[in-house]
Order: structure tokens, then C-alpha cells, then sequence
């Protein structure tokens, strides 16, 4: 027989209740899935199928957490509550109410982009203060999606004059050489992530007359050699897959009124030698003028169990 064990909850409204619950209890089946626990709520009490208490004293506080950010007249989406529930889990939700709620950002559709995580607003803060950039984290965490956002706000502000998006083409048992189509159909998968953060933001019609145009540039890294790049913000992703060679080549890119984002996930590294990234990091590390950001599984906003699966991932990997 399952041990029930009940926690008393904020008092709270009809209303507040619907927004608590979500359309068809979609927010308590989200929860129920982040702590890996089945429960529910009668009569202003959480009642969960554990005898557990470390994990139903943080669903309860990841609950009246949650009452008090509809309280404050918001409705929260599921990434709301996945990094409301983080932040519990590590003692830290009082820091989800100092998250900045500024708008960075629409959709073509006009839906307001925010940032979701502090690792994200470090993020956001260090790329318009610094030039150059390094930003490291796992699959997840916006660092490709913020860098696009950013880059296309100071192109309609008129800051810069194009967009260079690059990442090293890693192939995976296949030569390009062998693969189907012309050089722009043989690499746009390896760049469809970049494709599509332009597309949300801007719209497939004006993603391609910018390209046609050259105001958006997006290619393999292999086409960046000899160029010095200008009035320009440039994203270099995937980056944990580039060798040395290459991320100084980058490194060497930057002209003038130049910003130069450079993503990786020192996760994935795929070269069968050491990683580019990883040694421009250690070898830059206290230069005045570069920011490094650190985002961690923390920062992820996607489905929880991209969560899980990291973290369990670490865990082999540290022999725990």
C-alpha cells in the first residue's frame, strides 16, 4: 500500500486554482513528472503517493510559489514552472522573482520572448556589454535561440549591419562530397538551428531576401577563412567542434563594431582530437574584455526529462 503524505497549501481562489492546475490539469501532470511523483489537490491540500519528505516539501513549495506568481498577474508556462521547480530543488526560487521580465524580443507572430533562467540574463547581460563572448551549456539552455534574438534586435536597432551565423561541419561517417545537391543543400542541415531562430523572429520570406541580400550570412565554418568581418554580429555555434586552428581563425575574424558569440557544449565534442573551444576558454581565461557564461542543466527549458537525461549522463561520466 503507497504511503500518502498531505501538506497544507496557501489558500487560494477558484481562479487562481484553474491557473494553478493548467487546461486539463496539464501543470499538475508537468510537476508530477519533475519530481517523479504522482499527487493532487483537495480542499487546499496537497496530497502526494510518498512517504518522501524532502520530495513532497518541494512540491509544496514549488506550488505556493507558483500562487504567488499568479498572484502577481501571471499565468505560468511550462517553462515557468520547469525552472520554478529547478530552482526549488536547489534552494533558489526566491531568485526566479529577481529574474529580469524585461521583453528581449517577438516572434513573427508577436509573441513576447522573455528571459526564463538567471543563467539566461548573465547571458543576455554579458552580450551587450562585451564584444566577445564565450558561452558554455549543455543541449537546452537558449544559447543558440538568445544569440539569435539579440542579433536580430540590434540589426532592426540598426547597431549592425549583418548577421554571420557559422558552425563547423562535423560529418559523421559521410563526406559532403558524396552527399545529394548543391553546397547550400549539403550543409543547410548541419545549420537548420540557425535557420530556425531567424525563422521565429523574422519569418521565412525575410530570412531569404536578407540572405539574397547579405545582410544575413549563414555557412560552414570553412567559409569564414581570409575574411575580416565588420559591423557585424557573429555566432559561431556549435563551437565545442572546432579545432584549434579554426577557433583562432575565428578568433582573428573580428574587425571593427564587430560582436562574436561563441557557443559550444563541451558535452558533445566530436573531434577525434582536443577541442578548440575548450583550449581558447583556458587560454583566455582572465582576459580583460571577454566574458564567459556558464549555463548548467539548471538553465534547460525544454521537455524536464532532456533534465533527466543530462544529469544522469554527468553522474556516468563522474563515475558516481
Amino acid at each position: 500500500m503507497i504511503h500518502k503524505t498531505t501538506r497544507p497549501l496557501d489558500p487560494l481562489s477558484y481562479d487562481e486554482f484553474m491557473t494553478l492546475v493548467g487546461q486539463s490539469d496539464e501543470n499538475l501532470r508537468l510537476l508530477s513528472q519533475v519530481f517523479n511523483v504522482d499527487f493532487v489537490l483537495r480542499d487546499n491540500q496537497l496530497i502526494a503517493d510518498t512517504p518522501d519528505e524532502l520530495i513532497v516539501n518541494q512540491l509544496q513549495r514549488t506550488l505556493n510559489s507558483l500562487l504567488l506568481l499568479i498572484r502577481q498577474g501571471k499565468t505560468p508556462d511550462e517553462r515557468d514552472i520547469i525552472y520554478l521547480s529547478h530552482c526549488v530543488i536547489h534552494n533558489q526560487e526566491e531568485a526566479f522573482f529577481k529574474l529580469n521580465t524585461r521583453i528581449i524580443g517577438r516572434t513573427t507572430a508577436n509573441k513576447p520572448i522573455y528571459i526564463k533562467t538567471l543563467g539566461q540574463q548573465r547571458l543576455m547581460d554579458a552580450m551587450a556589454n562585451y564584444d566577445l563572448v564565450f558561452v558554455s551549456g549543455p543541449a537546452g539552455t537558449g544559447k543558440t535561440y538568445l544569440s539569435v534574438v539579440y542579433a536580430v534586435d540590434l540589426l532592426k536597432k540598426g547597431d549592425v549591419k549583418r548577421i554571420v551565423l557559422t558552425r563547423p561541419v562535423v560529418e559523421a561517417g559521410e563526406s559532403l562530397g558524396f552527399l545529394p545537391g548543391d553546397l547550400k543543400e549539403k550543409v543547410d542541415p548541419y545549420l537548420r538551428p540557425l535557420y530556425d531562430g531567424l525563422n521565429d523572429l523574422l519569418g521565412n520570406e525575410q530570412v531569404e531576401r536578407y540572405i539574397e541580400k547579405g545582410i544575413i550570412e549563414i555557412a560552414p565554418l570553412a567559409y569564414m577563412r581570409g575574411r575580416t568581418m565588420e559591423d557585424a554580429f557573429v555566432i559561431l555555434d556549435e563551437a565545442q567542434n572546432t579545432t584549434s586552428t579554426q577557433m583562432l581563425m575565428v578568433l582573428t575574424r573580428m574587425g571593427f563594431r564587430t560582436k562574436l558569440i561563441i557557443n559550444g557544449d563541451q558535452t558533445q565534442i566530436d573531434l577525434k582530437q582536443p577541442s578548440g573551444f575548450t583550449q581558447a576558454k583556458d587560454i583566455l581565461k582572465g582576459v580583460k574584455d571577454i566574458a564567459f557564461v556558464e549555463l548548467t542543466a539548471m538553465d534547460i527549458v525544454r521537455n524536464p526529462l532532456v533534465q533527466l537525461v543530462i544529469e544522469a549522463y554527468s553522474k556516468k561520466r563522474d563515475g558516481s
